[in-house]
């Protein structure tokens, strides 16, 4: 998985040719620390179809503000440089990967 940044933001998702799927997280936030390795299974199961990374609202504020990030962890799904989908809190993988099928 990747560590977006708000410098790297627009090259790495808004610009990708594959969908990307951002975690908006923290280091305090215990959920956020349960859903990385679901996530981090799911970038190897979607290896070269979809890009997975994570993006700490406290280090880039401005990007989780603009994207209306209210609580977290929240997973917005970019494709085309738009969000397509997004999923606030801590979910089961079966629920993501069912998320996920309807963007791609």
């Amino acid at each position: 998985m990747i560590n977006f940044t708000e410098s790297g933001f627009e090259q790495e998702v808004l610009k990708s040719d594959i969908p990307v799927v951002v975690d908006f997280w923290a280091t305090w936030c215990q959920p956020c620390l349960k859903i990385t390795p679901i996530l981090e299974e799911l970038s190897v199961e979607y290896d070269g179809k979809v890009k997975f990374g994570k993006l700490n609202i406290e280090d880039h504020q401005n990007v989780a503000t603009k994207y209306g990030v209210l609580s977290i962890p929240t997973l917005l799904v970019f494709k085309d440089g738009e969000i397509k989908m997004q999923i606030v809190g801590l979910q089961p993988k079966k629920k993501i990967i069912k998320k996920l099928s309807e963007v791609l």
